[in-house]
């Protein structure tokens, strides 16, 4: 069942009636810059999403939490298994941050190895949901690979927009999963104008993050499993890193619908992360001013965005947590990415491993507190980016084919 009931403007705070206005990408008064909330029924979401439904539930995927998304039909078994990625409890880096509790949310495990799975199976399950045989996007890489991969399985034909910096294993996936695949000659905000126009004149569904609502209902699910696995005793503080702006608003959405329901007693402090060389709500934050247009200077692709399209749902995820916002060198992001897989055995791509690299340099700025805990979400897998993997990683150790040439190196001691 649908339980959504209405859109709500981010910019203006104008309600639409959901069974009324049908498919609504922007504010009709506000225009482009007109994000909209998608608002639920949570009195009626009440009834049925309880503690002992999900003790019951077998589908441990997203499609476990439907009853807040915004879709019809009560099967979702054809799609891809997406969600339900491990919570692993630290201890070597947990002790190495001298922090009380650490948790790592893996959500490289996804199947196109990143959290913007979450949002492109639902604007999939949309698609289909509303007629449309093809599905577009811009992105700096993940969320055009998950929506290529997606479509795939569903049988929609893609056509996806990339920067033409995005990594050569992003390209690689776009390409098997057969998107008509366009790199643009420009960044990332060239690449999103051109979708826009080419959506505009062909009719194709709209899958940009900074346009359709349906994406956050899709990404906050990694914020119910989170909290469903903690059995909603949540962590101090949970730290995400920051792009177009649209994760990290997903990720505070998860946590206060939890609230709402009565499923969990408090929302989380969230640490918005963003690289030195591309944070726009960094900047912003420590000025007091509004967000201007940014250089897209890192190796962290996924979150190299100097025009973002959600910063009211970014702004309002940090203030309304209590949280904060970081910023973190290009070279704090490689040494994250090595501690990350040296002590618990997840590679991250370089945005995955800036929330690591964050409250790595929350701790130290005492931001986070040594009596506190942590969640880190780790967005995308490392083979992604596999050039700046090896960035981090070093070189391997080469020897001649004897053990005699093995001892002479001294690596064994």
């Amino acid at each position: 069942m649908n339980y959504a009931i209405g859109y709500k403007c981010t910019l203006c705070g104008c309600e639409f009636d959901y069974g009324m206005h049908g498919e609504m990408m922007t504010c009709s008064h506000c225009g482009e810059k007109g994000i909209l909330d998608i608002v639920f029924d949570y009195s009626a979401i009440k009834k049925h999403l309880t503690r002992s439904y999900l003790e019951r539930c077998r589908d441990y995927s997203m499609w476990r939490y439907d009853a807040l998304m915004p879709l019809e039909g009560e099967s979702f078994s054809e799609f891809l298994r997406i969600g339900w990625t491990p919570l692993y409890r630290s201890k070597r880096l947990k002790a190495r941050l001298g922090i009380k509790e650490l948790f790592i949310k893996d959500d490289g495990t996804n199947p196109t190895a990143s959290l913007k799975d979450r949002a492109s199976g639902v604007a999939v399950a949309k698609a289909i949901e509303l007629g449309y045989d093809t599905i577009s996007c811009s992105s700096t890489g993940n969320a055009a690979s998950s929506l290529a991969g997606s479509a795939a399985h569903a049988g929609l034909r893609t056509f996806i927009f990339v920067p033409e910096r995005a990594p050569e294993g992003k390209l690689a996936q776009l390409l098997i999963y057969g998107a008509n695949l366009i790199a643009v000659r420009g960044d990332y905000g060239a690449t999103f104008e051109l979708s826009k126009a080419a959506i505009d004149k062909y009719g194709w569904y709209n899958r940009n993050a900074g346009i359709n609502p349906v994406l956050t209902e899709g990404k906050k699910t990694v914020a119910l499993e989170i909290a469903e696995q903690l059995n909603f005793r949540l962590t101090d503080w949970v730290a995400v890193s920051v792009g177009d702006g649209c994760t990290i608003g997903s990720v505070y959405n998860g946590f206060r619908e939890m609230y709402e329901l009565g499923l969990a007693d408090r929302i989380p402090k969230i640490l918005g992360v963003q690289s030195t060389g591309c944070c726009p709500f960094v900047t912003a934050y420590n000025s007091g001013t509004e967000l201007v247009p940014t250089d897209e200077n890192t190796i962290a692709d996924s979150i190299a965005v100097g025009v973002p399209r959600n910063p009211v749902k970014a702004k309002r995820a940090v203030a309304g947590s209590g949280g904060t916002w970081i910023s973190v060198t290009d070279e704090e992001i490689l040494e994250a990415m090595r501690l990350l897989g040296s002590t618990e055995g997840v590679f991250s791509e370089p945005a995955a491993s800036a929330s690591a690299a964050g409250v790595c340099r929350a701790i130290e700025c005492g931001v986070i507190e040594s009596d506190e805990t942590v969640t880190i979400i780790s967005t995308g897998n490392g083979l992604k980016d596999v050039k700046n993997g090896l960035r981090a990683a070093g070189k391997p150790l080469y020897c001649e084919p004897s053990l005699g040439a093995l001892e002479a190196t001294g690596i064994i001691r």
